[in-house]
């Protein structure tokens, strides 16, 4: 039977609040004078609680340290491209377990869903044609985790105009916020079988530095999310005996 750490919701929490608390430390290391938010936003780190939370689930379904990687060895062959590199990696006995992506956003939203839409679709289809051509190993089909922590403000949750200067967009896009945007999104990639499962969080500035986070819809929920790679290792597991 597939098992959740007893404490997810309590890591769930502190990975949270690790987030907004490296994010506000490494934004006051480069100073006003420097690169100012983006550094912060991009230094890397800020997401090591959701590693940490993964790898309790992994351990808590039979898997060993030296089958997660986080730090290094996070290449992993592509169809389009050599390779990719993801933010967590899990082998078992030479085998792809599953590959996961911990990706946030907190200010500068509307170029930068674009971005973070292109990075996820560009992921799922390269790896899944990899997977297809046998890149690992014959009938391999890896479990495929992409995750996403919104900043909660104003901004995220206003509904977003979009341009039409040819076509109409599809209608589900009409009056969506950024919060709307994403979550279209990641149901997409899992419906569209690009990825195994994907979560959205959301959390304030000021909440999330203790921790507090919500759920916008329940198909996108963090026990959803656990509950389907805790199942995944399982099978796996089984398959190998």
């Amino acid at each position: 039977m597939s098992q959740l750490p007893p404490d997810y919701f309590d890591l769930t929490r502190e990975a949270v609040a690790h987030y907004w608390r490296t994010l506000e430390l490494q934004k006051g290391k480069q100073g006003i004078g420097d690169r100012g938010h983006r550094a912060a936003v991009t230094g890397g780190k800020q997401m090591n609680g959701f590693c940490h939370l993964i790898t309790e689930l992994l351990q808590q379904n039979g898997l060993e340290k030296e089958h997660i990687h986080i730090e290094k060895k996070l290449e992993l062959p592509g169809y389009f491209r050599p390779t990719k590199k993801w933010d967590m990696v899990v082998l078992f006995e030479e085998r792809l377990v599953a590959a996961l992506e911990f990706k946030s956003m907190a200010g500068s939203f509307g170029n930068n869903f674009n971005n973070r839409a292109e990075e996820a679709l560009g992921a799922g289809i390269d790896v899944k044609m990899a997977a297809s051509k046998g890149a690992f190993g014959r009938d391999s089909r890896p479990w495929l985790g992409w995750l996403m922590l919104l900043e909660d403000s104003r901004k995220s949750t206003t509904p977003v105009s979009v341009k039409e200067p040819h076509f109409k967009v599809l209608p589900e896009f009409q009056g969506k916020s950024i919060a709307g945007r994403f979550e279209l999104l990641l149901r997409k990639l899992v419906n569209e079988e690009l990825f195994s499962a994907a979560a959205l969080l959301m959390s304030s500035r000021e909440a999330g530095q203790t921790g507090q986070y919500t759920e916008p819809v329940k198909d996108l929920a963090m026990r959803q999310f656990l509950s389907s790679l805790s199942g995944h290792v399982q099978r796996f597991r089984t398959q190998l005996r």
